[in-house]
């Protein structure tokens, strides 16, 4: 056989067992890898590159190292996550950068980190002015994590003691203009809502890109057409408009009537749905 066709193979074959070893390692990001975890991806894929260009000619011991490389981060990670001692032997500890808003310059220089790095990581996560920073660690990935001080912190609706309604996560509905049926299901609706809710909007199937509906059962479509002006959907201030209409005109009932019985029923209905719509407001309108 041909010295290209054997590459060929050999490549071919190492390319899809590599993806399946590194699929068996689990899911990294990159950039949140720890320095052991980083080295092992780096020589598993010199040994898949040495083995598919014959430089290692025996695929056995090419298969034997990198059954090795891929073996052992597998155990060690079992055996951190059931060992606290063995995790931080293997990924080292946090490293405190920043306590009660002070520098710690020798954990700085434990890390290996100058002044100028350290001011680098604090403006990535936002914080500008050293004095707002109360805490400030360095993770065994090497991320910075900042902690503000109480009086720096954005607000939040829990902070003003206001009520907000709860989110979930929106589902895409329509992706490159074909209709996604599982998220539409999980969401208790169907092709007929979703076919009027375009036939409202003018937008045919075809020009959408990309469409989601969020926790408000609001419809938000991105479209090819970049040209065409789409209005914004408002179903919770449609609900809460309602909701006024309806207080309104039973006020009005209630003020035209001389029946004093229908007068009372009237205006007690009235205030029932004011009532309700104090209550219903943080999470209609904000």
């Amino acid at each position: 056989m041909q010295m290209w066709i054997q590459i060929l193979l050999r490549t071919t074959s190492l390319f899809f067992l590599t993806l399946i070893l590194i699929r068996l390692m689990g899911k990294r990001n990159i950039s949140r890898m720890t320095p052991f975890s980083f080295v092992s991806y780096i020589v598993i894929g010199i040994l898949a590159a040495l083995t598919s260009a014959n430089i290692i000619t025996n695929l056995a011991f090419g298969f034997i190292a990198m059954g090795v490389w891929v073996l052992f981060p597998i155990v060690i990670d079992y055996l951190s996550i059931k060992s606290k001692w063995i995790h931080d032997l293997i990924n080292g500890k946090e490293t405190v950068l920043i306590k009660h808003g002070k520098i710690m310059e020798e954990s700085l220089l434990q890390a290996r980190l100058t002044g100028e790095e350290l001011l680098r990581e604090l403006r990535s996560k936002n914080a500008f002015n050293l004095a707002d920073v109360e805490f400030a660690v360095m993770e065994t990935t090497g991320d910075v994590n900042v902690f503000l001080k109480s009086d720096k912190k954005p607000i939040t609706a829990h902070d003003l003691g206001q009520k907000v309604a709860p989110q979930t996560e929106p589902q895409t509905v329509i992706l490159d203009g074909n209709v996604l049926n599982e998220p539409l299901t999980s969401l208790g609706l169907n092709k007929e809502w979703l076919r009027i809710q375009l036939e409202n909007t003018g937008v045919s199937l075809d020009n959408i890109f990309i469409a989601q509906v969020d926790s408000s059962g609001d419809l938000h479509l991105d479209l090819f057409d970049d040209s065409v002006e789409l209005p914004q959907p408002k179903v919770k201030e449609m609900i809460y408009a309602n909701l006024e209409k309806n207080q309104a005109s039973l006020m009005t009932f209630a003020l035209e009537t001389n029946d004093e019985n229908a007068k009372a029923m009237y205006s007690r209905n009235a205030e029932k749905i004011k009532q309700l719509m104090e209550k219903l407001e943080p999470y209609l309108l904000r």
